[in-house]
């Protein structure tokens, strides 16, 4: 009998949404270059970039990355000496940018409450680059953060999904020994259901997500289920 379930963030526990990631980063860049539009329009440019570039190595060689690191890669672009607070204004603009674009799925809590009362451990693990505190500042703001026993980001980490170690460290941080008795959660093939099955979980696919195809990598898994709505959970594996 399965006794861990854990979940992706992104695309699984908060749906997938389309969003304009320059405009995020010029949130940033308007801070840190008040005064100077142009300056400004630059930073965003190269702050994107950074961004892509970064992911990519997500992509390639699971490397984890925080926004600090995306800023020390654009320093051409701003003064190496800003001032903390400018920093910090600039990157809680950009945290106001993105938080209306990922809420908590509603199905989320009634699903993850339903877990609980059948004494599951649960976890979140998400690559991400952004700092723990912004994702459980927001998990906490839709009551949902309590429910789960752990949460690993990977900012935290040195490797994203589908990396071996990831995995580990979230089933290490909900008390989990036995990757078979585990479930994972996710919306990519290759990250989530690739990586959890390699670890060897079992593995739900929810397959909404509209991955971009820089980020695509084909893969050949296969689930061990699909749910299209969180809803659906519990009852799928009450059984497992």
């Amino acid at each position: 009998m399965i006794d861990t379930v854990i979940f992706d963030w992104g695309g699984t526990l908060s749906p997938w949404a389309t969003v304009d990631h320059l405009a995020g980063w010029r949130r940033v860049a308007d801070v840190l270059h008040a005064q100077d539009p142009e300056r400004a329009a630059a930073l965003a440019d190269a702050l994107l970039a950074a961004d892509g570039a970064r992911w990519l190595r997500v992509r390639d060689e699971h490397r984890a990355f925080t926004l600090a690191e995306v800023l020390a890669d654009t320093a051409a672009h701003h003064p190496a000496d800003l001032p903390p607070d400018v920093l910090a204004a600039g990157m809680a603009a950009h945290w106001e940018y993105w938080r209306p674009h990922v809420p908590t799925d509603p199905e989320a809590a009634p699903m993850l409450a339903a877990l609980r009362k059948r004494g599951l451990r649960l976890g979140v693990l998400s690559s991400t680059a952004w700092p723990a505190a912004w994702h459980e500042d927001l998990l906490r703001a839709d009551g949902v953060l309590d429910l789960f026993d752990a949460c690993v980001w990977t900012s935290d980490l040195e490797w994203t999904k589908p990396h071996p170690a990831a995995f580990h460290a979230a089933m290490a941080a909900v008390g989990a020994t036995d990757p078979a008795r585990c479930v994972y959660v996710g919306d990519r093939l290759y990250d989530d259901i690739s990586g959890a099955k390699g670890v060897g979980m079992r593995a739900v696919h929810v397959p909404h997500s509209s991955i971009p195809a820089v980020q695509y990598v084909a893969v050949d898994v296969t689930p061990d289920a699909v749910v299209q709505r969180l809803a659906d959970l519990p009852a799928l594996i009450a059984d497992w």
